[in-house]
């Protein structure tokens, strides 16, 4: 779970831990793989038409990048615990939220920045237009917020629990 308020970004645990081995794999590991990937393009000859060699610089760019925002992330990194089960929204939470009203029309979400964004559920910033409505909102309050368009929309609050990953 976390929240980028200024420059400071709030994990959990967990979060840190996982973002942490990623990054000390990105620097090691997978350094010398890349590494080795595009010595071995080298060695096939010439590196105008040599596909293989541009793929693994562009990878190797990639990896790099990730690197660098890792580093920041982790450096302006504050490790919390994760949010109260009180029904109060904040980032770190699961939220379910219902389109003007009509509870058949609803969201399930995990308020995260995007460095924790899964497969398994949608993630919507704290800084996003939505996150920024429902942030400090309690289950049973309705929450408005700007369309891209620069109409309003409200929503209900209809569940708000931690994240259990």
């Amino acid at each position: 779970m976390t929240q980028t308020s200024e420059n400071v970004t709030w994990l959990t645990q967990a979060s840190y831990n996982q973002l942490k081995a990623e990054l000390e794999y990105l620097s090691g590991p997978a350094r010398v793989e890349i590494a080795q990937k595009i010595e071995a393009a080298r060695e096939e000859g010439d590196l105008k038409e040599n596909g293989g060699y541009h793929a693994a610089k562009e990878e190797q760019g990639k990896q790099e990048l990730r690197v660098r925002q890792l580093t920041q992330l982790l450096q302006n990194a504050k490790v919390g615990e994760a949010p109260a089960d009180d029904g109060i929204v904040e980032p770190g939470m699961v939220v379910t939220i219902a389109f003007d009203g009509d509870e058949d029309d609803t969201l399930t979400f995990l308020m995260a920045s995007r460095e924790y964004a899964s497969s398994d559920i949608e993630t919507y910033s704290p800084q996003s237009p939505l996150g920024v409505g429902v942030n400090g909102k309690k289950v049973g309050e309705e929450a408005e917020y700007e369309l891209p368009n620069g109409n309003k929309a409200s929503v209900k609050i209809l569940a708000a629990k931690p994240y259990q990953g």
